[in-house]
């Protein structure tokens, strides 16, 4: 029969990560390795360090998803109010298209009236027509510059070719009908005149 001390000689010991030997208890010595790794401290803070990683690495994750939200958020904000932009100038655009025959007419009166009688008249006519091209300025109107420029058909729209030996060819001559654009868009081309090598 053994002797007390044989029996506490063969308990069994778990070493420690200091390298001491400490006895283990008896309930852990059938247990199994993962077991026994779960009682060693180290093993413990290993995992610690494990799920920290973990966790900084969702943090980080969630805050490149949000970063790419904002700029998507920023994006869409930018273009639908690139759109409320556009359909604002799509409005004023057709009310201008409709205001320029009328700028046409006090153009024309003003020409026909030249006439020292009809100076008072002429005064009040130039008057309404400032006010009505400064309010369509306003709105970003601006009247075509033709006369001595080259023909662009993007600008212009040749109604007449006139043989002549004082201009460069293409060059335009006479305007019959001024042009506008209206922010960079062109609302109407100027009806023109072009110079033709004779």
């Amino acid at each position: 029969m053994a002797s007390n001390k044989d029996k506490e000689n063969s308990k069994p010991f778990v070493a420690t990560s200091g390298g001491k030997l400490v006895d283990r208890p008896e309930s852990a010595a059938g247990e199994s390795p993962a077991a026994a790794r779960a009682l060693d401290p180290q093993t413990e803070g290993g995992s610690a360090s494990e799920e920290m990683q973990k966790l900084l690495a969702e943090k980080q994750e969630l805050m490149e998803t949000l970063v790419r939200r904002q700029a998507d958020f920023e994006n869409y904000r930018k273009r639908m109010e690139k759109e409320r932009q556009h359909d604002r100038h799509r409005g004023v655009e057709s009310l201008i298209e409709g205001i320029l025959p009328v700028l046409d007419a006090f153009d024309r009166a003003l020409e026909a009236r030249d006439d020292p009688q009809y100076a008072e008249y002429r005064k009040g006519f130039e008057l309404i027509r400032k006010q009505l091209w400064d309010l369509l300025v306003k709105q970003g109107v601006e009247r075509i510059d033709a006369v001595g420029k080259l023909f662009d058909p993007h600008l212009h729209h040749a109604i007449e070719s006139v043989e002549t030996t004082e201009h460069e060819e293409d060059t335009v001559i006479a305007e019959m009908q001024p042009g506008y654009t209206f922010h960079d868009r062109v609302l109407r081309p100027a009806m023109v005149r072009v110079a033709k090598e004779s």
